[in-house]
């Protein structure tokens, strides 16, 4: 029988995450309550945050929504719940509070459902607190990302509360070998992420922006922050004055000028869904990470995605890469980088379908298969 699940993950919606992605394929056979994010930090006095919290607000005030699911017509086996919380909380008294307050909310959603001894499905340590009190039978902690090198994030405390849900998780599943290294072997489980392979590889028409283009085009997507090595990408900019760079993102870092130079664009969030229309159609993709203790942990859903699409890849080095290095160009430094992209800017179409061949059995429905063998 199918086990049901209480997620508590990021805002749901957006640009989809590995647990989205996961979890609608598992919402196909089961019930699923979405809870959206609790944070990984208190809020500070700044614009970006008393927006979020604005935001937030406004939602808890709404009753929970029912979302229509990859199988569901009426919205009734998947909801989400914009919970009022505190966020991140500190102090013992107020970790009881929010917990509390949150058993109420999450457990009456739950009920309503009809769910009965779910699994409990944590991608952030902050809602450790939780275990125990919402009846699941089984507790599993999605680890994505190492928290203690992650941007935006109270470390200490989030890796404090770490400690606690691993030593209380009865699985632990994390997206690339070396996370997988930090925890207890015998419960942890290696899932490399997957690719929406349909999505990424069925050839769809030029974006308008690169119709304005008759030279070769290089691109990005994702999150435009501090983890790119933006120094070094805007000197590849000034060394390759005939190729376009496009970014496409929201802009969450200090991108050290090169927005102001004529060969790049800054084209602001697309929906996921939009993206095959660019990366398709780039001569080459890009992931010009610096090498950090969070990218050396990381597994970016990109790299499968740009793999997908046919297209070349320029890359700096970092452990994912090993199951692909053979279709990618490793590159370190300007100089290096700018030579790579001018040796792929002309592909074979035979080199493509290598490329989308490699991840075409890496599907979202698989992994969510590798999941459901574990839980059910």
């Amino acid at each position: 029988m199918a086990t049901d699940l209480i997620v508590f993950g990021e805002d749901w919606g957006g640009l989809p995450s590995s647990t989205q992605h996961l979890v609608r394929a598992l919402a196909t056979e089961r019930r699923v309550l979405w809870v959206d994010s609790i944070g990984l930090r208190q809020p500070r006095l700044r614009l970006a945050d008393l927006g979020r919290l604005w935001r937030k607000l406004t939602a808890s005030a709404r009753p929970t929504a029912p979302q229509v699911g990859p199988s569901d017509k009426d919205g009734a086996s998947f909801r989400v719940l914009h919970p009022l919380t505190i966020p991140a909380p500190r102090s013992r008294l107020a970790r009881a509070l929010a917990a509390r307050l949150l058993q109420r909310q999450v457990g009456r959603a739950a009920r309503a459902m009809g769910l009965s001894r779910p699994l409990l499905w944590l991608s952030l340590p902050t809602a450790v607190d939780l275990i125990g009190r919402l009846g699941e039978g089984q507790v599993l902690y999605y680890c994505g990302d190492d928290f203690g090198a992650l941007a935006g994030v109270d470390h200490a405390l989030v890796r404090a509360r770490e400690l606690e849900l691993v030593a209380r998780a009865d699985h632990i599943i994390t997206a690339s070998v070396a996370l997988a290294r930090r925890f207890p072997t015998p419960r942890t489980h290696y899932l490399p992420h997957g690719v929406d392979h349909a999505l990424f590889s069925t050839t769809t028409a030029p974006a308008p922006e690169l119709a304005l283009h008759h030279g070769p085009v290089a691109g990005f997507y994702g999150s435009l922050s501090e983890w790119v090595d933006w120094p070094m990408l805007k000197a590849v900019a000034q060394r390759l004055p005939h190729w376009r760079f496009q970014l496409i993102g929201r802009c969450e870092a200090d991108l050290h000028g090169i927005e102001q130079l004529p060969n790049v664009e800054l084209l602001g969030p697309r929906p996921h869904t939009q993206l095959p229309s660019y990366s398709q159609h780039w001569n080459a993709a890009l992931l010009p990470f610096r090498d950090n203790a969070q990218i050396r942990a990381c597994n970016p859903l990109k790299l499968r995605e740009y793999l997908a699409a046919g297209t070349p890849v320029v890359t700096t080095d970092f452990p994912a890469l090993a199951p692909y290095r053979d279709l990618v160009q490793v590159a370190e430094g300007a100089t290096a980088y700018a030579i790579a992209l001018e040796q792929v800017r002309y592909t074979s179409e035979a080199a493509r379908e290598a490329r989308r061949a490699r991840v075409a059995g890496e599907s979202w429905a698989a992994r969510a298969h590798e999941i459901a063998a574990l839980i059910d």
